[in-house]
């Protein structure tokens, strides 16, 4: 098969889709893989070393689209993007249609074969081409919430572990699954105190058992999610709805009851957001304020690290990417099921539920093309 790689051209995204080692093994099994010049370098990763490793560099974007079966990439395809898809052309990267309308009218419109990394799903429900950089994104946002805590940041001024006599800042995560998990650990590890609101029961038994003494996880509902909101320094929002859109849990008018200078950080803003007042930004300016507080909404939060991230994206997308590349995509996405989820678009029709009902679109069934 023959699978392009093109150059990342979201706001400040320097991950590319594949590295080096990733290629010399789709080379090995006799696919051709073009790479637009110097797609991986902000990952540090050269054209050298692709070439070295059997791809063939090319020189724009539209080579790469026009001489491709498979494109790999790292984010949804921007406007710029669009029109360079063919029909029947098979896309694999992180779409997260059901918050992006104008996106899932594009892919319908070009006719696509669109697989979402976001919605390949195990037979126990989990998300192995999410979970990699759910980590990141956890793991970033304590990071980034420590950092815009500090008052130059235009935050409360508060140093998230505090110091002998004084006490630590006060977490809230909202979300037990993968992001939220990695954000408790890392607070946790700066000992400030935090605590994780979940509805699932069986998940706030697990984190208790294995969480330090600092971290607590309790069941939520709106009572217990104002109750914390209102007494917390940072809260994160870590909540996954797999192929939809996040529910709003802290509302605007919740926000005048915060205290003044709180650090909101939405990793489910890829999934539109889980804060009322959440909207993309991005590594060039990461942050406003809502009535005192300060929003951290960056939709590519792995993009800051690309080596460690796109690492981490081949370790777990090149297993998938080989089934495909060896078989095509129905056959593949027939005799695996994980893979089968993640058809999202196909040839115009939309084959997850989730996105349809997002949109008010008609919906097929995945079992009508293959």
């Amino acid at each position: 098969m023959k699978i392009g790689i093109p150059k990342e051209i979201k706001n400040n995204e320097f991950r590319v889709a594949m590295t080096p080692v990733g290629v010399k093994e789709l080379v090995s099994k006799g696919h051709k893989v073009i790479l637009q010049k110097n797609a991986g370098l902000e990952s540090n990763f050269s054209d050298k070393e692709y070439l070295k490793s059997g791809a063939t560099i090319y020189e724009t974007a539209d080579d790469i689209y026009n001489n491709s079966e498979m494109i790999l990439k790292v984010k949804e395809p921007i406007k710029e993007e669009y029109n360079k898809i063919k029909k029947n052309q098979i896309v694999f990267t992180y779409f997260h249609f059901a918050s992006n309308e104008k996106l899932t009218q594009a892919m319908v419109n070009n006719k696509s074969i669109c697989i979402a990394y976001e919605t390949v799903e195990k037979v126990d429900k989990t998300l192995p081409l999410l979970k990699p950089m759910s980590e990141v994104a956890g793991r970033m946002a304590a990071q980034e919430g420590a950092k815009y805590l500090e008052k130059p940041m235009g935050g409360r001024g508060i140093l998230l572990g505090g110091v002998e006599n004084v006490a630590p800042a006060k977490v809230l995560i909202i979300g037990g699954g993968i992001s939220g998990t990695e954000a408790a650990k890392m607070c946790s590890g700066l000992q400030a105190n935090v605590t994780i609101l979940d509805t699932n029961e069986t998940k706030i038994k697990e984190l208790n058992k294995v969480m330090p003494k600092n971290v607590k996880a309790i069941l939520s509902n709106k009572k217990t999610l104002y109750k914390f909101a209102i007494q917390s320094d940072l809260i994160i929002g870590a909540v996954l709805v797999t192929g939809g859109k996040a529910p709003k849990l802290i509302t605007k008018t919740m926000l005048k009851d915060l205290k003044k200078g709180c650090v909101l950080v939405d990793i489910a803003i890829d999934q539109g957001g889980c804060f009322e007042t959440s909207r993309p930004t991005t590594h060039q300016n990461p942050t406003y304020v809502v009535d005192g507080i300060l929003h951290y909404c960056v939709a590519n939060m792995p993009g800051a690290v690309p080596y460690t991230s796109t690492l981490a994206l081949t370790n777990n997308t090149l297993p998938y990417i080989i089934q495909i590349a060896e078989k095509g995509w129905e056959k593949a996405c027939k005799e695996n099921i994980e893979l089968k989820k993640g058809l999202n678009i196909i040839s115009g029709h939309v084959v997850y539920k989730e996105v349809s009902d997002a949109f008010n679109l008609n919906f097929k069934e995945v079992s009508s093309f293959i």
